[in-house]
């Protein structure tokens, strides 16, 4: 297994464009099934969600082990249990985002990691940055405020909760950087899977020990206890549980062909293809502001990966 994984290391620069298509095939696919969380959310909760998702991944993920990609067992576990929490807070946020305003801006701020990862780097670390990553702090400031629009006599904290996502996706992603550095991508992504599900149940426990009384349809989504029969919206749980893996999968593949500072700019290509098939599928419109915005958070992104080469 080692031996293999100095191979992939050492062919990491040598398929560029295969890298390329593979993130915008990952990121296609993302951007085509976080739109069906708004589909399930008539039905199902948050909490429900969650832990179905991870049960039907459980035998996928069994799968990537014999693939070659890794092993299932983390090297320092509790290590990669608090990067699963933290990586498993920030989905709690996105999806939570998800059921309630359009993909596009659930998607910007979870974006905004990169502007959290530099000034969370700046001020633990005292790190010193250059001009150009300043700019791209401005620049992503300036686009959260266009997609998301907070009005300031009547402020909605609901618009935040994708920037609350996009600081615990910042979170994970330093932690996985240091702390958990090494290990298998594998063992990553099932301790993330296992984080949601762990959540999803507790969340569930509560619900049914304290029950609420959710508003119907997606405005209820992070409220709603356990609903059975799913109904239609099993299948849009399946749906996830197939497509998030799959994508996943082309994603790894991606960095190990791939340069990582210039894979990651092509990480915001889901920032088009989420919202085109929100458009062309549900209806749901952008404002030229929130194009404008979006436009804005995905320069500061690319910027702050080819300045951190």
């Amino acid at each position: 297994m080692q031996g293999s994984k100095d191979v992939m290391q050492s062919e990491q620069q040598t398929a560029p464009l295969a890298a390329a298509a593979l993130m915008l095939s990952a990121m296609a696919i993302i951007g085509v099934i976080d739109n069906a969380v708004v589909l399930l959310a008539e039905e199902i909760g948050l909490w429900q969600f969650h832990f179905t998702r991870s049960l039907a991944m459980l035998p996928l993920l069994c799968v990537l082990p014999v693939l070659g990609l890794g092993s299932l067992r983390p090297r320092r576990p509790w290590r990669v249990a608090l990067r699963s929490l933290l990586i498993a807070l920030a989905m709690l946020f996105y999806f939570s985002a998800l059921a309630l305003m359009p993909i596009a801006q659930a998607l910007a701020g979870l974006f905004t990691s990169p502007l959290f990862i530099l000034v969370i780097t700046v001020t633990g670390r005292r790190t010193r940055i250059g001009p150009w990553r300043v700019l791209a702090v401005v620049l992503g400031f300036a686009g959260i405020l266009f997609v998301l629009q907070p009005d300031p006599e009547k402020l909605d904290l609901m618009v935040f909760l994708p920037v609350a996502g996009g600081f615990f996706y910042a979170l994970a992603a330093i932690a996985t950087r240091t702390i958990c550095a090494g290990e298998s991508t594998v063992a990553l992504l099932a301790g993330m899977m296992l984080a949601l599900g762990i959540m999803g149940l507790c969340g569930l426990l509560w619900l049914a020990l304290f029950p609420a009384h959710p508003a119907p349809g997606p405005a209820g989504f992070v409220g709603r206890g356990w609903v059975w029969p799913m109904g239609a919206a099993g299948p849009w749980v399946l749906v996830q549980a197939v497509g998030s893996l799959a994508a996943v999968f082309m994603l790894i593949k991606a960095y190990q062909l791939g340069e990582p500072s210039q894979v990651s700019v092509f990480e915001y290509s889901v920032m088009v293809f989420g919202p085109l098939f929100a458009w062309v599928a549900l209806g749901q419109v952008l404002g030229p502001w929130q194009v404008a915005g979006i436009g804005l958070i995905a320069v500061a992104g690319g910027i702050i990966a080819l300045r951190s080469r």
